[in-house]
Order: C-alpha cells, then sequence, then structure tokens
C-alpha cells in the first residue's frame, strides 16, 4: 500500500494566497533594437541581474510561444492591458496600458478595453520613414485587435489559439476557416463582429458563449501583448527573433540556446514602483516602502544564460557568476535547506530563500492516437491505467525531487480555483499487484516466452518515452525503466534537446513524454484544458477527445465560480483519472535563491517579468568583490 504524503500548513497557506497560456515546463544582437544603456545612477557601474535558464527558448513571438522560459523572457518587451500586481497576495488584478478595468457586460459577452494614450513602442527600424529618420509608434487600440488576430493566421501555428477560440470571439474561426478553405493567406482587414477598433484608443471583443475569466489572458504580454503591425510586416518569418514591444526592455542580444542580454527600453513610460504587499510580511511591506514612487524598471540590463545542467548551474551561482538561482535543483536541497530552511553557512552569507508551490503539474501523457497506448476499447485504457498503479511516485519524491513535491490526485493543481486539497483519486495510487492483473485480464501477457508482455494481438508490447539529456531527466527516466520492468513491460527513451520534443508533440508524433504544465491565473481551466478535445496539438498534447469530458468542460468554462462549478471541475478531473491520457505524477515545490546584492526578490508566478521590479545593491556588490559582466 503506498503512502499518501500530507499537505504541510505552509502550503496550504501558500496555495490558498498564489497570486497567477498555461503552458508547458521544457549571437549577434537583434537589428532593431537597443544596443546599449546609460546607466540610471549617473557614471556608476549599469544595474544588471544575472541568472540561467535550465532550458533553452524557443521563440520571442506571442504568436508562437508556448514554453515557460521563452514567456519569461516575452512578457518584459511586450505589454497586454492588465497585469497582476507584483505583490499582492492574493492574485490581484490591474490595468496596464489601459486608462482602467474594462468594461464588462452582465452576461461576460462583451469586453471594452481603452487603452491610455501616450504608449510607445522601443524604436525600430521598421518605424523609420521614407528619408531614413526614426519616428515613434504610438500604441493604438488597433494594434491590440491586429495582435489577436495573429493568433488565427495559420501562418503562424499559434500554440495559444484553442484559448481564443473557446471564447468564440464572433466571426473570427468562421473566417480563418473560410479563408483555410479557399487556400488564401488570412486577411487582417476583413472587419468581424467580436473584434474591432471604436476609436483610436478603444477596443472592444464581443462573444458567443460567457467566459467569466476571459480577463486572465490580458494580463499575459506573451500571450495577448501588442505588436506594430508594420514590424511584423518588415521581417516577416523573422518576427519571432525581433521582439518589438512598448514593454520595460529591448532585446539586446541573444545567442540561442546559450544566452539572452535584455536592456531598458529607453521609450518605456513612466511606472512608478507601487504594489501593496501582504500586511503579515515584514521583507515585502520593507521593500515596497524602500521602492515605493522610483521610476520602473530598476535594472538597467538582464542577462539570462542557457544552463541545462544542475551542478555547473548551482556551482555558478554559489561562485557569484549568477546573482539569482531560479529553481534549486531537487538534487541540492537536502545541503541547501535541510528542513526546509536555509542552511546556516548559506544565510550568514545574506542569501535569500523564497520556497513556494507553484500551480503546476509534473505529468507523462500518452499519446491517444497512437496505436500502441492510445484508444477508448477497455483493454487500452486497461494498459494505460496499469501502466500508471505501476509507478511509484513515493519513491520519485525521495529519490529524484528530494521531498520538493506532493503526490498528484489529479490534473488541477494547488493555488488555483478547482483544486481541492481532500480529493483523493487513483492517481496517486501504487500497487503492482493491481497493474500486472489489469494486464493479465486484458490480454497484456508474455506470449513468445521472452519474459516480456505482448500486446493481446500478439505484437511486442515497447513503449517509447521522449526525455531530454539533463540529469534529472535521466533519474526519472531510471525510475521509468525500474517501475516498467517490475511489470514486465519493456521501455526505451527517445533524446532530444526540449524544443525538438516539444514541436514533435504539438505534432501528435510523440507516444509518451514528460513535462511540466504551469497556469498562468489562479484557475484550473487550464489543467482541465490539457483533456478538452478541440485543443488537440496545443494544450492537449495528449489528443484525448472524450465527449462526455468535452462536455462537462465546455459547461463549467462558461460558469461563474460557484459550487456547481467545483463540482462540474471534479467531474472532469474524475474522467480525466479513470481514461488515463495523463499520468499526473506531482505537485512541485521551489526555492529560488537570491545574493544579498538583490533586492526586492520575490516569486509571483504570474507575474513571469519579475525582473522589471528588483534592483541590484551594486556597492554592495563591491563590497564583496563582485561585479558585472
Amino acid at each position: 500500500m503506498t503512502m499518501r504524503l500530507s499537505i504541510p500548513a505552509w502550503l496550504r497557506a501558500a496555495a490558498a494566497a498564489l497570486v497567477a497560456a498555461a503552458v508547458m515546463l521544457p549571437a549577434s544582437a537583434a537589428p532593431g533594437v537597443g544596443t546599449g544603456v546609460t546607466p540610471a545612477n549617473g557614471n556608476a557601474a549599469p544595474k544588471i541581474l544575472r541568472y540561467a535558464f535550465l532550458i533553452a527558448e524557443t521563440s520571442f513571438d506571442p504568436a508562437q510561444i508556448t514554453d515557460l522560459y521563452s514567456r519569461t523572457v516575452a512578457s518584459g518587451m511586450f505589454d497586454a492591458p492588465l497585469e497582476f500586481e507584483y505583490l499582492a497576495q492574493p492574485a490581484r488584478m490591474r490595468p496596464n496600458t489601459l486608462v482602467a478595468m474594462p468594461e464588462v457586460s452582465a452576461d461576460f459577452k462583451t469586453f471594452t478595453f481603452r487603452v491610455k494614450p501616450g504608449i510607445y513602442f522601443a524604436d525600430d527600424p521598421a518605424f523609420k520613414s521614407k528619408d531614413g529618420r526614426q519616428t515613434r509608434r504610438e500604441l493604438t487600440a488597433a494594434d491590440y485587435v491586429y495582435s489577436l488576430k495573429r493568433h488565427y493566421d495559420p501562418r503562424w501555428k499559434s500554440g495559444n489559439l484553442y484559448i481564443l477560440e473557446n471564447a468564440q470571439i464572433l466571426g473570427l474561426s468562421d473566417l480563418r476557416k473560410k479563408l483555410i478553405a479557399d487556400k488564401k493567406p488570412f486577411d487582417y482587414d476583413t472587419p468581424v463582429e467580436g473584434l474591432k477598433t471604436l476609436d483610436r484608443y478603444t477596443f472592444q471583443i464581443k462573444l458567443g458563449t460567457p467566459t467569466p475569466r476571459l480577463l486572465y489572458n490580458f494580463a499575459d504580454g506573451s500571450f495577448t501583448g501588442a505588436l506594430a503591425r508594420e514590424v511584423v510586416e518588415f521581417y516577416g518569418d523573422r518576427i519571432g527573433e525581433h521582439p518589438v514591444g512598448t514593454g520595460a526592455f529591448v532585446l539586446k542580444a541573444w545567442k540561442r540556446s546559450s544566452k539572452i542580454v535584455l536592456a531598458k527600453n529607453p521609450n518605456y513610460r513612466e511606472v512608478l514602483f507601487d504594489e501593496s504587499p501582504p500586511a503579515g510580511d515584514a521583507r515585502l511591506q520593507a521593500v515596497a516602502a524602500q521602492f515605493k514612487g522610483k521610476r520602473l524598471p530598476l535594472l538597467d540590463e538582464v542577462h539570462i544564460s542557457i544552463i541545462e545542467e544542475a551542478q555547473p548551474r548551482w556551482l555558478a551561482f554559489l561562485n557569484e557568476e549568477q546573482d539569482l538561482m531560479d529553481q534549486l535543483p531537487a538534487e541540492y536541497a537536502p545541503g541547501v535547506i535541510p528542513n526546509n530552511q536555509l542552511a546556516p553557512n548559506l544565510a550568514k552569507k545574506g542569501i535569500l530563500a523564497v520556497r513556494y508551490a507553484r500551480a503546476d503539474v509534473a505529468l507523462s501523457y500518452f499519446g491517444m492516437e497512437h496505436p500502441v497506448v492510445g484508444g477508448y476499447e477497455p483493454h487500452k485504457v486497461a494498459l494505460r491505467r496499469a501502466i500508471s498503479l505501476a509507478i511509484d511516485v513515493d519513491r520519485e519524491i525521495r529519490l529524484v525531487r528530494r521531498g520538493q513535491a506532493i503526490p498528484a490526485q489529479g490534473p488541477v493543481a494547488p493555488g488555483t480555483f478547482g483544486y481541492d486539497p481532500a480529493f483523493k483519486s487513483e492517481m496517486s495510487d501504487f500497487n503492482r499487484g493491481r497493474a500486472k492483473a489489469l494486464l493479465d485480464m486484458h490480454g497484456y501477457t508474455d506470449k513468445d516466452g521472452d519474459g516480456w508482455r505482448d500486446q493481446p494481438n500478439g505484437q511486442p508490447l515497447l513503449l517509447d518515452y521522449a526525455t531530454s539529456p539533463d540529469q534529472t531527466s535521466r533519474q526519472l527516466n531510471e525510475q521509468w525503466r525500474k517501475n516498467m520492468e517490475a511489470i514486465n513491460i519493456r521501455i526505451t527513451f527517445k533524446t532530444a534537446k526540449w524544443p525538438e520534443n516539444l514541436k514533435a508533440s504539438r505534432a501528435g508524433k510523440l507516444m509518451m513524454w514528460g513535462v511540466g504544465w504551469t497556469a498562468n491565473a489562479p484557475d484550473g481551466d487550464t489543467f482541465l484544458a490539457l483533456g478538452y478535445g478541440p485543443n488537440k496539438g496545443q494544450a492537449n498534447h495528449a489528443r484525448f477527445d472524450l465527449p462526455a469530458f468535452n462536455k462537462l468542460y465546455e459547461q463549467q468554462r462558461a460558469m461563474p465560480d460557484s459550487p456547481e462549478r467545483l463540482a462540474l471541475m471534479e467531474q472532469g478531473q474524475k474522467l480525466m483519472v479513470a481514461y488515463m491520457p495523463y499520468k499526473v505524477h506531482v505537485h512541485r515545490l521551489f526555492t529560488d535563491l537570491a545574493h544579498p546584492w538583490v533586492i526586492g526578490y520575490q516569486r509571483n508566478i504570474f507575474v513571469r517579468e519579475f525582473y522589471k521590479y528588483v534592483d541590484i545593491d551594486t556597492t554592495e556588490l563591491r563590497k564583496r568583490g563582485g561585479g558585472v559582466e
């Protein structure tokens, strides 16, 4: 019998207080972007924040991004109409480029946005006049309309189109289908009822179905951030390499899969630090008081390295080559945060540890259209459920994740509406006896005497699991291998870089893959979207398509938050557990570390561009012999 871990009190509190298109957990200077900055503090050294991603970026085009790491960068360069407050707990949105919060009709079908005048894009060759002079380009309502339409353009293969199509913006999906059928390019100038400008600074969205939580998507600059049409037309298919927005930063330099350098946007409007931290948090109260009224961003540059292996990433932080460690590798947790407290030797150095529960899931999916593991026939469902029962999640948490996770009972994560800590399902069960009995009952037996199970039709049963070349993935693969060998199932591992696996997964070419999925808003819909049939190839990488689940998903999506919606969400979770298109392993716990010269750091998982709000104490940095690159 497997042990079910209890959720500690600190996690329950953190989950209730968390602030957040869901996403998957995976050089020369670009023409037209900034090439340098003048330090805000006169002749002093520029303030540079250095940290590292553990997975490489893919693109900086909001119409093409689906991974967390690219989103983190793009969110600093593109402005969505709304934003989540940096320090607020629980989650709270506010206007970003708008004069006020949008006007929302009582039936949640009409949304009116009014853009603040006087906001300008970063300078770029696309904005130069015919005589070669740089001109200032103001942000208008038409830029948001154009940027939303880009997700419907098949040319860009948007992985987030499902979010907008599920809301049924009137006329846009029909226009897309017609142009695809006629084999014509997407027409941005054809008027549609559901998305239009009312005047220079006002645009309106009309939906075919009530969507009470639509506005959450308009607080994500990496999804609904504004691009200028002339910039997209200027760079064409290379727009992902030339991000030009109205955000706090511009792309200064980029060496793909190696290093990203962001610089302060000289055209960024006046935005002053004005945050409201929780009343009981003395550290954040002090940060809010210290920074209040200061103009953002406080940094001059952000340098992001790509360091996939845990050891060099940890050593780079320990040796003060990095100022911040985003996601302490789990294998270092016992020594760095014994008993989930910062080790005394690190505390003496003034290092800050920020521990938090991310609204996410770590899961493995089964390709539901794959001839071996997919399908809805009883024997195919039995195979997936048997595989799930054979996975020792508690051992995975102890040995690979070093206690930095809790077992998942379903796809909905802590910190989101729809998560119930009392919900218990078969998802976390570990029982090899039941697994073997299910396989035997449905014909997955050894038919040729080689000691391995075969399919009911006599063909070999061989699992093919996509993976990445990092150490953590290798350790997880070893757990998979031991678990499958224990029930006489062969498994092989196909290793590729994360962006390559993402591309193959979206095309439905993988049998199985293990990834993380993180919410971009404090609502469980983003996790149920993993199972919605029309989302195939976008959120729904498993390509699960069950009419009964689809109906439940659509019902809950149109309802305001209520006990009735919660009941439908639980029914949806139970169907996903029963058919097992995803084996949801755990909900992860994270710890970020910051050196003492990093001021104001806080992890708000719904504010990806956290670096807009932090500062570097260059005096403290010099005292310790550090400096800028």
